[in-house]
């Protein structure tokens, strides 16, 4: 006579729990700060965006990066680095070559999938959560397909970084000649931190040295691969910082350029 074993609680129902989670914690406190902070980011941005006007000033070079490159009809010539080749239309923003990459940047990065899946889509809203919708197909679908295209643009990015950079070199002009102010010191913290979060991207990473076989053989990309490892750790701490120091950036450069108060020199 043989025997057959059975699984540990073969047979038994499932337990039948009501709640939609058993979690006790505050899972729902993320999802809304980070509901609050995107929305209060967006709603600044796009006021800013639209109001076309106190974006450059004139004396010290300073341009908001919310407004670079100025490239259309309303640009003050100054601050047109690369011509004036779009019309002044009300509802074409000034920086309309970059924006469009730059919202593309930021809306597929890892790590604001995350953060607008759950606080804005409930898509869970946490772990351990209910799913807010009966149904899920991943990103294998219109509009969700498009999140495939973050590696090209971060090359969008990375050009977008040098433009920020290059607007910040410019600004260490004054009428006397050489010149350095809080703006000065403003911008070119607003740059740095941009690179880190750009350079911090999952898609740097691959490209540095995702494909490598042999790190021994390769020792400078071994290096920067490790670099990048590390602020890629601090991909989303860096996200946030540089939503924060955008804001700064272009509040300073919009106070000084309406005379809300003058800009702090040092030199020049």
């Amino acid at each position: 006579m043989t025997t057959t074993a059975t699984r540990p609680g073969a047979g038994r129902a499932r337990a039948a729990i009501a709640a939609k989670t058993l979690r006790t914690d505050r899972w729902w406190f993320a999802p809304l700060i980070t509901f609050l902070g995107l929305s209060a980011w967006l709603a600044y941005g796009l006021v800013r965006i639209y109001m076309h006007k106190w974006y450059y000033v004139e004396d010290y070079h300073y341009l908001t990066p919310f407004y670079s490159p100025c490239v259309t009809e309303r640009c003050v010539p100054e601050a047109a680095h690369f011509g004036r080749p779009l019309p002044g239309w009300w509802i074409i923003p000034e920086a309309s070559f970059t924006l469009p990459f730059l919202l593309l940047f930021r809306l597929t990065c890892y790590y604001y999938r995350k953060a607008y899946y759950r606080a804005f889509w409930l898509s869970p809203p946490a772990c351990a959560v209910p799913d807010g919708h009966k149904k899920y197909t991943g990103e294998t679908r219109f509009p969700l397909l498009g999140q495939n295209l973050h590696r090209y643009a971060f090359y969008a990015a990375m050009i977008i970084s040098i433009i920020n950079t290059v607007d910040a070199i410019i600004a260490f002009q004054s009428p006397s000649g050489f010149g350095f102010g809080l703006g000065n010191l403003v911008l070119v913290g607003n740059v740095v931190m941009l690179w880190l979060y750009t350079l911090s991207c999952h898609s740097c990473r691959h490209i540095v040295g995702g494909r490598m076989k042999h790190f021994s053989k390769h020792p400078v990309r071994y290096r920067a691969w490790g670099f990048v490892s590390k602020l890629n750790a601090r991909h989303m701490q860096l996200a946030w910082i540089t939503l924060g120091t955008l804001v700064v950036t272009d509040f300073y450069v919009m106070a000084v350029a309406a005379e809300w108060w003058p800009d702090l020199r040092f030199i020049g």
